[in-house]
């Protein structure tokens, strides 16, 4: 396989997907796959197949069907940002072992973008009534369903959400699910909680204005541009800037076609719209990286002004939900590095050795292993220990240190670890006051930090993977294919756990009917003003 080191960042996704072809990462699946029950049921078993990272390849699809027959010109790629950490150096230019040095570089010499005209994420436009016909505007993209038997609509699943603050004029970035309502409009989850992503704080600005918020999704940037979304950047930070850094060349942007934001010049596909300020609407279900359904909240809705893509677009989606997944690898070959450097070079702490964030099941955030050289002071890991659980809030809610001779991403050695090894009288420490942080909002806002009873112990939602039918059906393409062998671990179909109403199960049925539009026009007659973003529908609609 060639080594991605010292190669320029690919400058659009065309680039990437070549290099990923000549280095044996991608596949391509020719034969029909149905976007709404097959696609990414198929690509999900390369994480509950038990694969190795080294297996995982990125997807593309040149043959996607709508469960109604129809049939897409737009082929669509899933795994390609990061199936695996190989994938992701890919995407930026580099090997494996330099993305940690990269990120920390591009964060502290970021390289402002460069406008240009007649960008290629413009070639083709839909806009006016041509978004409003049937079958036509959103619904004219092969948007894939990710979480078939649970979800209530197609997702746009890899996106950028561009916004700027309309008083200093900063731009934000950021990565947030958004799924079809109608042919021209979509309910996009920005998050709230934890002081709230950068495009909710503009929401907030838009709102006591009185104005809706320009808005444009941008799907298939660079890899470089794409990777900035996930991370937990300041945001008064401009995205495209450290992208540029991480790179090391100026970004190309461009002026939106029908709002006033500049996007990503080379991006595949760019949904442009205004987000209502006043009306939320019911978003969701959804199937969520915390491991559950994430249920009905009451979410921003954005009527869609203009859709652009480059004449041979492709759509790209990603593997999300219970982890591993596409997107726990994404965060978590940016994120260990990160922590790593905070605490050895920022905190100065002596003999810590490693970081590992948990990745199955606990999507990297909650769980964090610290790795230490043998005799290391008592103080230096506590210090360690109280820095990882306060970097980040989503970060650390349970964080552990063990010896350097203990492997801490098995799990197993980590538990001998702690059964052998500590005296909880003496070695654990629970601190009260933690925010909830990311999870189902069922069990509560309160938490702590370090140790805590881990059982569900009420009705959860749904476990986040798709139903046990389309999973079946998908292995059966898999091994039609004649792709490496699998060795699934439970869970790998999504289950009940209790919480779960007959409206989302047929929302779910609806949408792996095609009939998503239908649900669209439910929950649009449901819109409610006056309550925050995330706010639970049932909580308002009990009243």
């Amino acid at each position: 396989m060639t080594d991605a080191r010292h190669q320029k960042a690919p400058v659009d996704m065309q680039e990437h997907l070549k290099r990923l072809e000549e280095r044996g990462l991608l596949v391509r699946i020719d034969r029909p796959i149905n976007k709404d029950t097959e696609l990414h049921p198929l690509t999900r078993w390369q994480f509950q197949g038990g694969l190795t990272d080294e297996a995982r390849r990125a997807f593309l699809f040149t043959n996607v069907y709508g469960v109604d027959g129809r049939k897409f010109d737009m082929p669509v790629v899933v795994g390609a940002l990061a199936a695996s950490p190989e994938i992701y150096a890919t995407g930026m230019g580099v090997s494996v072992a330099e993305i940690g040095d990269v990120w920390t570089r591009a964060m502290d010499a970021p390289i402002e973008p460069v406008h240009i005209e007649n960008p290629p994420c413009q070639e083709v436009v839909i806009m006016g009534d041509d978004l409003r016909k049937p079958g036509g505007g959103l619904a004219s993209l092969p948007v894939p369903v990710s979480t078939p038997g649970f979800d209530a609509a197609p997702y746009f699943t890899a996106t950028l959400c561009v916004t700027k603050d309309p008083e200093s004029g900063a731009r934000n970035m950021g990565t947030y699910r958004a799924g079809l309502k109608a042919t021209d409009r979509l309910g996009v989850r920005m998050a709230s909680r934890l002081s709230g992503a950068g495009g909710y704080q503009h929401w907030l600005k838009y709102q006591e204005m009185g104005q809706p918020m320009p808005c444009a999704i941008i799907i298939g940037a660079s890899p470089v541009v794409q990777f900035t979304g996930p991370q937990k950047l300041r945001i008064d930070e401009d995205e495209i800037a450290v992208a540029g850094g991480l790179a090391g060349y100026a970004i190309r942007t461009c002026k939106a076609k029908t709002i006033d934001l500049e996007i990503p010049a080379d991006a595949e596909i760019v949904i442009e719209g205004l987000i209502d300020t006043e009306m939320l609407e019911p978003e969701g279900p959804f199937g969520e990286s915390h491991g559950h359904v994430a249920l009905e909240d009451f979410n921003m809705s954005m009527r869609v002004t203009a859709i652009t893509h480059r004449k041979n677009a492709v759509l790209v989606s990603i593997v999300s939900q219970v982890t591993p997944s596409e997107s726990s690898v994404m965060k978590k070959v940016a994120y260990e590095p990160l922590f790593f450097n905070h605490l050895k070079k920022a905190l100065n702490v002596k003999g810590i050795t490693g970081v590992v964030m948990h990745e199955p099941l606990s999507n990297l955030r909650p769980v964090i292993f610290l790795k230490f050289k043998h005799g290391s002071l008592k103080s230096e890991i506590w210090r360690a220990l109280q820095g990882a659980t306060s970097l980040q809030a989503q970060c650390g809610k349970i964080v552990v240190a063990v010896s350097d001779d203990v492997d801490p991403n098995n799990a197993d050695a980590v538990f001998w670890s702690m059964a052998y090894r500590s005296n909880p009288i003496e070695d654990v420490l629970i601190v009260p006051n933690r925010a909830g942080g990311h999870g189902p909002k069922s069990g509560g806002a309160a938490n702590s930090t370090m140790l805590i009873d881990a059982t569900a112990k009420h009705a959860m939602p749904p476990l986040a993977l798709p139903a046990k039918e389309y999973m079946e059906g998908a292995r059966k393409i898999w091994e039609e294919l004649g792709l490496p062998q699998l060795a699934p671990r439970p869970p790998w179909h999504g289950v009940h756990l209790g919480d779960w109403s007959d409206l989302w199960q047929h929302f779910a049925d609806a949408t792996t009917q095609g009939k998503w539009e239908d649900n669209g026009i439910n929950t649009f007659a449901r819109r409610v003003s006056g309550v925050t973003p995330e706010t639970p529908v049932r909580k308002i609609e009990k009243k």
